[in-house]
C-alpha cells in the first residue's frame, strides 16, 4: 500500500510517500480502507518533534481521525462486514489495567493511539481492533464523519461531561474557531446555554456566529467586562479554555461566584499564575 511515512522530525520535508506491506488483521481487527483522515494537532506537533506520546517511534505513520470502508474482518470478528462503513475510535489503551477495564483508555499508563504512537491512518489502509470501529449511518459523509474523533469527543466531554453545561447557562468559549472550538459551540447550544466567542480575525468569528454563538469578541476587547454587561453584571457560568497561559486569567475573571473553568489544552504554555484570593 501507499503511506505518507515520517522518518525524523522538523517540517513536511520529513514525510515521503512510500509503498510498504499493507496490514494483515489479527483475529479481532478490521482492515480499513482509509477514505478520509483529518490532521490532528498533534499530528503536526508530532512531525515537528519532540514526540509527545510514550511509545511512539519512527518511522511512524501519523493519522489519528479515521473514517473509511471495512475491507476484510478477522475470523473472530462479529458485527462487522467487508464494505460497512465505519470511523475509527483511535484510542487503543493495554486493554488490562484498571483504567482499560473503567472505560477510560485515555488514561491508561501505557496509552496506545492509532497514528499517535501506532500506525494511523495517513495510509491506504489501517488495521484496528473491530470494537474500535463504529458504523456510520449512510446519510453522512465519510469525511464529515473523519472529523469527530479527537475534536469532538474532546469538546463532548470538556462542555457536557466535566463542564456540565446545562440551559439557560452562559458559556465563554476560547478560540472559538478551532476545530475543538466549533464543536464545542455546537453542543453548548444544543444543550440550550448562549454562548460568547471569543477568536482572533473577524472571519473567525463570523464562523462562530454561523455555528450558534449569540455575542462574538476579540481577542484584544475587554471580555471580562463585554462578558459582565452580556450577563446583567453576574459573569460566565462555564469557560471552556485550551488556549492555556494567554486566556487563563481572562477565562478565569470572566465568570460568576460558582462558576467552572473547564482547561483542556496548553497551546500557549502550561505556566499559569492563580489568584487564590480571585478564587476565594
Amino acid at each position: 500500500m501507499k503511506a505518507l511515512v515520517q522518518t525524523g522530525f522538523g517540517g513536511p520535508e520529513v514525510v515521503s510517500l512510500r509503498h510498504i506491506a499493507d496490514p494483515v488483521p489479527g483475529p479481532h481487527d478490521v482492515l480499513v480502507r482509509v477514505r478520509a483522515c483529518a490532521l490532528n494537532r498533534l499530528d503536526v506537533l508530532q512531525r515537528r518533534g519532540p514526540a509527545l506520546l510514550p511509545g511512539f517511534r519512527l518511522p511512524h505513520i501519523a493519522g489519528m481521525d479515521v473514517a473509511g470502508h471495512v475491507e476484510a474482518v478477522g475470523d473472530e470478528v462479529r458485527g462487522h462486514a467487508p464494505g460497512d462503513r465505519v470511523v475509527i475510535d483511535p484510542t487503543l489503551g493495554c486493554g488490562t489495567c484498571p483504567r482499560c477495564r473503567a472505560g477510560d483508555r485515555g488514561h491508561c499508563p501505557d496509552v496506545r493511539v492509532i497514528g499517535g504512537n501506532v500506525a494511523g491512518g495517513f495510509a491506504e489502509y489501517v488495521v484496528v481492533p473491530a470494537r474500535l470501529a463504529h458504523h456510520v449511518p449512510a446519510h453522512v459523509d465519510l469525511a464529515d464523519a473523519a472529523s469527530l474523533p479527537s475534536a469532538w469527543s474532546a469538546a463532548w466531554h470538556a462542555t457536557l461531561t466535566v463542564g456540565e453545561v446545562a440551559a439557560g447557562e452562559t458559556v465563554l468559549v476560547q478560540a472559538a474557531a478551532s476545530g475543538v472550538s466549533i464543536a464545542a459551540v455546537q453542543l453548548a447550544k444544543r444543550a440550550g446555554a448562549r454562548v460568547v466567542a471569543v477568536a482572533g480575525s473577524d472571519a473567525k468569528l463570523a464562523l462562530a456566529g454561523e455555528l450558534g454563538a449569540d455575542l462574538l469578541l476579540h481577542n484584544d476587547a475587554d471580555v471580562v467586562a463585554a462578558v459582565r454587561r452580556f450577563t446583567g453584571g453576574e459573569g460566565a457560568d462555564v469557560a471552556l479554555d485550551h488556549v492555556g497561559a494567554a486566556t487563563w486569567r481572562t477565562s478565569l475573571d470572566s465568570l460568576r461566584v460558582g462558576g467552572r473553568l473547564v482547561t483542556f489544552g496548553n497551546t500557549t504554555g502550561d505556566e499559569v499564575v492563580i489568584s487564590l484570593a480571585g478564587v476565594y
